[in-house]
């Protein structure tokens, strides 16, 4: 990933997080606020190095963080949990296919939430837990899920239009004749 991608990646989860805080439309429609940070954390593991997997992590965690009602850093063990074991098996992961990307998206956008929750309970905070929380749950997963193929499709055609253009060259002149017998 080159520095344009990573600045993409980074202005994005930014601006998500400020979606997600500033933006109750949806939270007031279906009941729940998608969150999107586990959906990009599945595009940087897979496309990203170990650093910047990690640097996701702590700053997408940290701004979640600050915008909600958790308490800051509590958001960055499970995004790098996350990231890490999908950073882990990336190369067996088929990256550019649009199922893996969606069931990926639901495992991560299914296993934020339950692991956030987690780290709070041990931690002797008591968040708002109740019936309602498997719906939200349910809400999250699913959208996490739709918007990882989203943000993939995204971030290539950002890279595609406006990032550095790669050429290929071969070793093969095409002006070199080849003498071929005895």
């Amino acid at each position: 990933m080159n520095w344009f991608s990573a600045i993409t990646v980074f202005l994005t989860a930014f601006l998500a997080v400020f979606w997600e805080a500033a933006f109750n439309g949806i939270r007031h429609w279906i009941g729940a606020q998608i969150d999107l940070l586990p959906a990009i954390m599945v595009y940087v593991a897979l496309s990203g190095s170990i650093g910047m997997m990690a640097t996701f992590a702590v700053l997408g965690g940290l701004w979640f963080d600050s915008l909600s009602a958790n308490p800051l850093g509590v958001t960055v063990l499970p995004l790098f949990f996350i990231g890490l074991a999908i950073y882990i098996n990336r190369d067996l992961i088929l990256r550019d296919q649009t199922f893996a990307q969606f069931v990926l998206g639901l495992a991560a956008s299914s296993l934020a939430p339950v692991m956030t929750l987690l780290f709070l309970l041990t931690t002797g905070h008591e968040p708002l837990f109740g019936w309602g929380t498997i719906w939200q749950l349910i809400v999250m997963t699913l959208g996490g899920a739709i918007a990882t193929p989203i943000f993939f499709e995204f971030f290539n055609f950002v890279n595609r239009v406006l990032g550095p253009r790669t050429y290929s060259e071969t070793s093969f002149r095409p002006d070199r004749e080849i003498r071929r017998g005895r």
